[in-house]
Parts: structure tokens; sequence; C-alpha cells
């Protein structure tokens, strides 16, 4: 069996990657492990207005569940402050908390159904075991389907088999995750008529979320993602959501469960016929935990720049080396930032975060100043040096 393209994984980032490189006229082959695409559903669900645009399309209320306005931060001591309170600061986005809540079982079975459309073929139920190398060169996977072991010969292989990714390590790209860097994860759809349809909502402090933090994000009316993330202590994450659910009259619905790694992107996301994208690329918000807004444009990139390979016959770590430097282009820096931020986050104390939300608070409705805001660190000096990492 010989593809111009194979794709392992069919969820975002496999499912685009297949589209765009389908819609550039290759011969695509997208392998997906489980036998449905889209579940289990494995993020809260959250992304960005521009994940449409890259990808091109208009949202569907078909797996738009709901369209978010606003976010609210929730401090340890229960004092919050509002995203429409703040004002511009330090050039702050006033649309930093709009986006789309999804129901990504059906958004996924979607991007896939269009990779389809666009000439991808797809097999579920299919593992990938091992990578054919040729001069040391990727050159396909061999694949079991329902008992059946086979050979797929490919001029590009593009890894996109999620958070839980083998192929990077198989093709020496990524090294064993630092268990610091996990983040174990835990969600319920809960069912309350309590929930705002339109505000995402995040908590933070040691005894909710500690090394992490816990979100309310909407669905459609009277439903939304519950759920948290936390790193480091010897509880886990369900232990920690079902004392965090108890502040809600609610009835769940659904249960997920899985791990976030938050270390960065790896250093080299590409090599002589190989390419990695989404998760499996560690392609992921080290603060928010998100992978979707991130996936989505490395993804397009990745089937583009695999679909030019084919055509000029040139499938080197040379030529790929296209993807590594226009993904990072694009989004390295907002990534970079993030770690730094995630550290920062790390060292802050609930007394620490509580002063934070109360300052913000008291500059509601009005510009707040670097001045002020250095008047400020200079009441918290520990303060003040985390700020100095970020610089």
């Amino acid at each position: 069996m010989k593809y111009d393209v194979v794709v392992v994984g069919g969820r975002i980032g496999g499912s685009i990657s297949s589209l765009f490189a389908s819609k550039n006229d290759v011969d695509v082959l997208m392998i997906e492990k489980r036998q449905e695409i889209g579940v289990p559903v494995q993020c809260a669900e959250g992304t960005t207005h521009s994940t449409f645009e890259i990808l091109e399309m208009k949202p569907s209320p078909r797996y738009v569940c709901t369209e978010v306005e606003t976010g609210t931060i929730h401090a340890p001591n229960e004092t919050y402050i509002n995203a429409e309170d703040l004002v511009e600061f330090n050039n702050l986005d006033k649309n930093i908390a709009k986006g789309y809540i999804l129901d990504r079982k059906v958004f996924d079975k979607h991007l896939a159904i269009e990779s389809a459309k666009a000439g991808t073929d797809i097999m579920v139920k299919t593992t990938v075991k091992d990578l054919i190398k040729k001069d040391g060169k990727i050159c396909g996977v061999v694949a079991k389907h329902m008992g059946k072991t086979m050979e797929i010969k490919a001029d590009v292989v593009i890894a996109a088999d999620g958070v839980e990714s083998n192929m990077a390590q198989m093709a020496g790209l990524k090294a064993p995750d630092n268990p610091t860097d996990i983040c174990s994860c835990a969600q319920y759809e809960l069912v309350c008529s309590d929930f705002d349809h339109d505000r995402v909502h995040l908590y933070f402090g040691r005894d909710i979320a500690p090394g992490g933090y816990a979100w309310v994000f909407p669905k459609e009316e009277g439903t939304a993602n519950v759920g948290l993330g936390i790193r480091g202590p010897t509880e886990n994450a369900y232990q920690y959501l079902k004392k965090f659910i108890s502040k809600f009259d609610a009835t769940p619905v659904e249960l997920n469960v899985g791990g976030v790694p938050l270390s960065g992107p790896i250093d080299k996301t590409y090599t002589d016929g190989f390419l990695v994208v989404g998760d499996a690329a560690r392609q992921i918000d080290p603060v928010t935990g998100g992978g979707t807004f991130t996936t989505v444009p490395c993804a397009r990139i990745a089937g583009e720049v695999a679909a030019e390979a084919v055509k000029e016959e040139d499938s080197s770590a040379d030529f790929l080396k296209k993807y590594d430097d226009a993904w990072r282009a694009k989004i390295e820096d907002i990534l970079k930032m993030s770690l730094k931020c995630r550290k920062v986050a790390d060292k802050l104390t609930d007394d620490e975060m509580n002063a934070l939300v109360e300052f913000l608070n008291n500059s509601k409705g009005k510009e707040i100043s670097k001045l002020a805001f250095i008047k400020f660190l200079g009441k918290h000096p520990r303060l003040l040096r985390l700020v100095k990492d970020l610089l």
C-alpha cells in the first residue's frame, strides 16, 4: 500500500493536516486508533475566533455550543475580577476572553468528514506499531488494522497522535516528558441552571487546584464543562474535582480524565520524511493547557508543506524544515511567553494571587498606569522579583 502522505491521528491536528494536504491534490491516508473519531473528549472544548478564519470555515450551530463574550478570574479567597472591568494595561487585548465553546465530538468528526470530502482516505481502529525507515529516512508506517498487520509506504508521515504520542520518540525527535510538566486533569459535563451562558470562569488556589486551576466553560443552556488540572499533590485530579463541584447544585452526565504536558513545544518537529503536529509536538499553551487554537495553524501548515514536498519530490529534512520555521514564526513567541508566565505562576502564593486580584479590582474603570503597577509591586517585593523573570 502506498500514499503520498500518511497522517497518524484523526483528531484536530490529524484531520486538519489531512484536509489541507488533500486540498493540494496529493493522495492522503489518515489513520485513527479508535473506532470513532471525536471520542472521548480530551479538552474543555474552548477555542478562539481565529480557528475558523484559519480553517476558512463558518462556525456552525451543529458544533458551536455557545459564543463566549467574557470571563471571570476567581482568587483563592473567593474575590474575583471580570475581564470587562479591566481596561487597557500593557496592551492587554480587550477580546482576550472571547471565543467559542465547541462540541468536540461533533467538531472533530466534522473535520474528518471535510477531509474525506477533499479526498482523504481514512482507516479507523488502526494502530501504528512502527515506522518504516530506509537509509535513515522515514518512508511509511507499520500498522495493525482489525488484526491484520500491513506496511503503508509514504513520502511524508505526519504524526498527529496526541498527548500519548510515541511516534515522535520513534523518530528521535522527543524525549520522555518530565513528570513535573504533566498536568493531571479531570472534567465533568454538568447540568445546572445557574451557569452563565456567555462567560467562562477560572478558579485559582492551592486548595482548589494546586499547580493549576479550575474552570467552568458554558455549553448549551443549563450545561457546562467543569474541570480542573493539578500538578504535584498526592491526591489525584478526580478527588479535587469532586470537592470543587460540591459548590454547584448540579448533575454530571459525562466524566473525562487525562494528562496535559505544559513543557512548551519540542525542540524539533521535522526530520527526513516526517513531521510532528499538535499535542504530539507539545504545541500547547503552557498556561491554559489549551491546544486547539495553537494546533489549528500548525496543522494547516503541516498539510500544506507535506503536499508541497510531494509535488517537489523532496521530503528531506532540509525541505520539511519549512514547516518548523513557519509554525514557529506564527506562534512560538506566544508559547515562549506563556511558558515564562506558567513558571512565574507556579511560584505565586495564594496571598499574592489575592493581592493581585484586589489591586485589579481597586483599579476598575480606569487605565492602570505602569507607575501604579510598579507601586503595587513595591508593596510586594517577591512579586516584583517574579515579574522581573518575565522581562
